[in-house]
């Protein structure tokens, strides 16, 4: 049986979510990595939150075919926010190129969707 492009979309809208699930879990969770990070940057302790939450709602509008649009833009959002951080904070590439490859990942479902 071969793929087609929406099958392949929706394989790709699935590994995406599962990304931002592990994302928010590890967002809300909160070890110590993370914390200095979002503190690192700037940011204030409620907003590791928010992203985490953010990007588990993500994940679970990939999910659905119905509401895959509005996952995908959030996922967008949340990653141009992420890369403007990293880039402002001119983080290593070992740290941007996680953040690269959920984009390209996002971008890639976006394009298959077309």
């Amino acid at each position: 049986m071969a793929l087609n492009t929406g099958s392949f979309e929706s394989i790709l809208a699935m590994i995406v979510a599962v990304l931002f699930a592990v994302a928010g879990v590890v967002n809300l969770a909160g070890r110590g990595a993370v914390k200095r990070d979002f503190a690192r940057w700037g940011y204030p302790a409620w907003f590791r939150l928010l992203c985490g939450a953010f990007e588990l709602l993500s994940a679970a509008l990939l999910f659905g075919q119905q509401t895959r649009v509005l996952g995908l833009t959030l996922a967008g959002a949340i990653m141009v926010g992420a890369l403007f951080t990293l880039l402002r904070n001119r983080e290593p590439f070992q740290h941007l190129a996680p953040a690269l490859i959920f984009s390209a990942l996002v971008v890639a479902t976006v394009a298959l969707r077309g």
